[in-house]
């Protein structure tokens, strides 16, 4: 029982102890936690190695938080007592549609570039936890550097886009809702403006492990990626919406208590520069290991499947024992 602690304890260190075959992972699942469990301080590495790439979108995102409650601050005190409101305060109620199209749109052209040079960090990062998610030996400085500059022209090209999306998201849906006015119609563009950015956010759960892990054309690189988020449409969702549930609570604290929002906003900060951005790639990994094994390994002579998982073959021969 020591003995099965003490390898368990330095599980990927090289030169130490390694798990005996039955102490392998039978399902997913029991990969992804044992996984988790053994890299999670490896994670806190790997999210600090990057953090710094993070640092100018977390900074333009904190300000238009900020500006966005302030002006719902003023919307709510002139409702509650219009008496209390200074000239300056109701001309700038009375000018609240235009103040805010133009803070959302100046937030949104400042992340372009911040969420740019996130791209290649992305991709060492995807690299790392790739191997680590299924049960696979990587550094952390040295692998991450390597991926980053292995792949920085694809990981900068899929960051501006992934920048630009919500800018574009924004403009779109704002001009179709005017026409809706004048026809109707105008609002299926409008809809499926809405869902093209969706589609966006879900298919980068797997454009980074796909660029690290396979030879694309830039083009092929985007198609096969929307491809497997539509394939596997409630696994992405999922994994996506649990990896937002930081933001969302963060967001129901200000919403409903607002003299925490500073606070809340502070605490999620942390955790994004902490843990939370290598979390969401471990998570991210973990999903498209399985799937690539489903849809590409599995159909690609002599490509391993089920790394890091105790095969039938493994089973049988520890029952039976070597033959011949």
């Amino acid at each position: 029982m020591f003995g099965k602690f003490m390898n368990n304890y330095y599980y990927g260190k090289s030169g130490k102890g390694d798990y005996r075959k039955d102490d392998l992972p039978r399902t997913r699942w029991q990969l992804f936690w044992e996984m988790l469990r053994v890299r999670l301080a490896g994670l806190f590495r790997l999210n600090l190695v990057s953090a710094a790439a993070w640092i100018p979108a977390m900074y333009v995102l904190a300000q238009l938080v900020s500006g966005l409650f302030n002006l719902a601050g003023l919307v709510s005190l002139v409702q509650q007592d219009p008496a209390a409101v200074t000239p300056e305060q109701m001309e700038v109620y009375n000018n609240l549609t235009p103040l805010l199209n133009s803070l959302v749109l100046r937030g949104l052209l400042w992340l372009v570039p911040c969420v740019a040079l996130t791209g290649p960090f992305q991709a060492g990062m995807a690299y790392v936890t790739r191997n680590w998610a299924r049960d696979e030996h990587a550094f952390v400085w040295s692998d991450f550097k390597d991926a980053l500059r292995d792949n920085w022209q694809q990981a900068l090209g899929v960051a501006l886009i992934t920048g630009l999306v919500p800018l574009v998201v924004y403009v779109s849906y704002q001009f179709y809702g005017q026409m809706v006015g004048q026809s109707i119609f105008f609002i299926v563009p409008q809809m499926l403006t809405l869902m093209l950015g969706l589609m966006w956010a879900l298919a980068l759960v797997y454009l980074y492990p796909l660029m690290v892990t396979y030879r694309l054309s830039f083009h092929t690189l985007i198609k096969n990626s929307l491809l497997l988020a539509v394939g596997r449409l409630p696994h992405t969702a999922g994994a996506r919406l649990t990896m937002l549930v930081p933001a969302i609570i963060v967001a129901l604290v200000a919403w409903f208590m607002p003299p925490y929002m500073l606070y809340a906003l502070m605490i999620l900060a942390a955790y994004y520069l902490m843990l939370g951005n290598a979390l969401a790639r471990f998570v991210y990994a973990s999903l498209s290991n399985a799937v690539f094994d489903r849809y590409i390994n599995s159909r690609m002579e002599g490509v391993p499947v089920n790394r890091g998982l105790a095969t039938p073959e493994e089973d049988e021969y520890d029952e039976e024992g070597p033959q011949g």
